[in-house]
């Protein structure tokens, strides 16, 4: 490929792009020079394909400067520029987004398997700079990146940008856990570095007499990868055995990789005990996909346990960077292998179910479902049709009376599933009943329902009234909200609207009202029943809550707890050695820990909560939103008040959005962290409540 070409492509998307600017105001230009780079250095691709990514930026959306380009350049590059503008001019309605479709348009779209490849290196500087872009743009950007680029890197062979991309997806979806992970990683580190210096010690006097030649890596997992394992295991953090990895790289020639790797297991192993049910010999037998490498775990005499990977340069080069490096394996740039190799990306991307493949399936909280007109709605996990009707709109999930869910036609109890496509079905006379709460999993639906079921009670409890009043003005009776407190507890009604509401559908009849009225209740009975319930209420489980210790060689060490994320009992926390000698204690969640952790390694301390209670209480704050105005301030300081807690600072305001909201901010004394979620379960209880945030005061 002449050098000019790729100057020239360059020339003509810089004055293209004059003038038109990034999310963050940088010239745009600077996008595809950050994909042309990836293009050529981290997936290996030649100069004509960074030629295709700058005349794409440059003649999307221009027919005539396209026309003017076919007479300047090369036909096989023009056929990339021709497959990426196509692409680019796919949107969310005319795909309906749904993964196979996706990857079908795209393959069709992509003659040449380049294509494919530069869309990944696009996404992937797109993922890197994620932060530059709108938070609504930022969550489609995410759903792409979850559902079709990171299964395509993977099934490409492009482990590092799968892995890159998983992580970077990781960071803007679960911000907080993303957090407490990384910082996790930054507090372990030099227990790391201890591990592994005293695992090489009596290894590379071994490793030098039989004259193999290494190089060694220490390999970290990603945050992501931590994550799902945690996950899929129900561990926390420590309960993940292999964090890391000790890597070791032998340069051998080819004939004689399989030898030396055995050499180098044996030698590990004289000295370490192994765990031979966690052996994998993937030199004998590689992966589907290529990959190759010895692993096994084993154990030092203290019973620390370190997963041990063995390979050649050669491997590691392979499982680092993808089957594209493997063609430039030492320099050597082999244009029939790398055509080979593109070949195979053909092949795998016209692989049917590519995306089915139950590697690739991620255990998500979300689905992704689509209307016929290809908006893409996102909802929990185990969501239904119901669910769906209310995230289109309100008044649709009101009259929703099932759906076409792919052309078959399902109830509202109907779960969903990524990728399906659902027209909503409603009648006019369709009304939500309580069951409904039942059916869908939604916050946006219950509280629509909520609120509904609320107007529709009140309704119902006026009619029933007005019902009541006029039979017991009929009876020359007076009707009085103790007659009405009294008939409620008669009646077994847990409220006197439930009780108004029955009257009104006459599951209590008025005849027997009147008997009751007429016969007279028994004052004893009413005020003992009232007294026990009264008793109930007030009743609370006060036990003994625990209180922090910092371990032993900090006795007489004043510490506190840090303001800028307020930890309580039960918390993951860790201890930061002040200016003035005190122990400031922060979350490893806090915002400020990597900073802390990072910069000042040497004023980290380990710090545990002591397992024994005590009479400790710890502040933090609360922010509670829902449906409503100021007037429910009593009623949720009532019910942190029940949940055991104390109020120390409380204040409410409203906001409209689509309906009139409240904000209620507080901060109150909790025993721990169980406590705080005891207080948080039951505000979320209440029917009003959409949303229960801690804060740090």
């Amino acid at each position: 490929m002449d050098n000019t070409l790729v100057d020239k492509s360059y020339a003509i998307a810089r004055k293209a792009l004059e003038g038109k600017e990034r999310e963050n105001h940088h010239p745009f230009i600077e996008h595809p020079e950050n994909v042309a780079r990836i293009v050529s250095e981290e997936i290996g691709l030649r100069d004509d394909a960074v030629c295709a990514v700058y005349l794409h930026e440059a003649s999307r959306g221009n027919a005539e400067l396209q026309e003017r380009l076919r007479k300047e350049f090369p036909a096989d590059i023009m056929a990339m520029v021709d497959g990426l503008n196509s692409i680019s001019k796919i949107t969310p309605k005319e795909t309906r987004l749904q993964a196979e479709n996706y990857r079908k348009m795209i393959v069709s779209y992509s003659r040449d398997p380049r294509v494919t490849l530069i869309k990944i290196a696009d996404r992937l500087e797109i993922m890197r700079n994620l932060g530059i872009f709108p938070k609504s743009s930022q969550m489609r950007k995410l759903t792409e990146s979850q559902m079709l680029y990171i299964p395509l890197a993977h099934q490409l062979g492009l482990y590092k940008i799968k892995g890159e991309m998983e992580n970077l997806f990781f960071r803007y979806s679960d911000p907080e856990h993303f957090r407490a992970i990384s910082n996790k990683l930054l507090a372990t580190q030099k227990d790391r570095e201890a591990l592994v210096a005293e695992f090489l010690e009596p290894l590379e006097k071994k490793l030098g007499d039989a004259g193999i030649k290494y190089t060694l890596k220490v390999r970290t997992k990603t945050a992501w990868s931590i994550w799902q394992k945690m996950q899929r295991q129900d561990v926390p953090f420590e309960g993940v055995s292999d964090v890391f990895a000790i890597r070791f790289i032998l340069d051998v020639p080819l004939e004689k990789e399989k030898e030396a790797c055995w050499q180098v297991y044996s030698l590990v192993t004289q000295e370490y005990k192994p765990d031979v049910s966690r052996l994998r010999d993937w030199i004998s037998n590689p992966k589907e996909n290529g990959y190759e490498s010895l692993h096994t775990t084993v154990e030092n005499k203290d019973g620390a346990r370190v997963e041990v990977q063995i390979r050649t340069v050669r491997m590691d080069d392979m499982a680092e960077n993808g089957h594209a490096s493997h063609w430039s394996y030492k320099g050597i740039k082999s244009v029939k292998g790398l055509d080979e190799w593109l070949g195979d990306v053909k092949k795998a991307l016209e692989t049917p179910g590519l995306l089915s493949d139950s590697s690739l399936k991620k255990d998500l909280d979300e689905i992704f479902v689509f209307t016929p007109n290809g908006d893409l709605k996102q909802l929990p996990k185990g969501a239904c049709v119901l669910d769906f009707a209310f995230a289109i709109h309100s008044n649709l999930g009101m009259s929703c009376s099932g759906a076409k869910v792919n052309g078959k036609v399902k109830s509202i109890r109907e779960e969903l599933h990524t990728g399906d496509v659902v027209e909503i079905m409603s009648r006019k006379d369709q009304k939500p009943s309580r069951d409904w709460l039942n059916i869908v999993i939604s916050s946006k639906a219950r509280s629509h329902i909520k609120s509904r079921l609320k107007e529709e009670e009140g309704k119902m409890s006026r009619l029933g009234r007005e019902t009541l009043e006029r039979r017991m003005k009929n009876w020359k009776m007076e009707l009085s909200e103790d007659t009405l407190s009294i008939l409620a507890k008669h009646f077994k009604m847990k409220s006197i609207g439930d009780f108004l509401i029955a009257i009104n559908d006459q599951s209590v009849s008025l005849q027997d009202v009147k008997d009751f009225l007429s016969e007279g209740p028994a004052p004893e009975k009413e005020e003992k029943e009232e007294k026990q319930t009264a008793k109930l209420l007030e009743k609370s489980t006060k036990g003994r809550s625990d209180y922090l210790v910092i371990s032993d060689k900090l006795d007489n060490i004043s510490f506190k707890m840090a303001r800028c994320c307020n930890p309580i009992f039960g918390d993951d926390v860790f201890g930061f050695v002040t200016a003035s000698g005190g122990i400031s204690i922060h979350r490893i969640s806090c915002p400020n820990a990597a900073r802390l952790i990072s910069q000042y390694p040497y004023r980290i301390q380990k710090v545990r909560w002591r397992q024994t209670s005590t009479s400790s209480q710890f502040q933090t704050g609360l922010k509670v939103i829902g449906i409503g105005d100021a007037s429910m301030s009593n009623a949720i300081m009532e019910c942190v008040v029940k949940a055991g807690a104390s109020i120390r600072a409380f204040r409410i305001s409203e906001r409209q959005k689509t309906k009139l909201e409240f904000v209620a901010e507080m901060e109150i004394s909790v025993g721990g962290n169980a406590h705080l979620d005891k207080v948080i379960s039951a505000l979320k209880k209440m029917r009003e409540v959409s949303n229960v945030i801690r804060t740090s005061r």
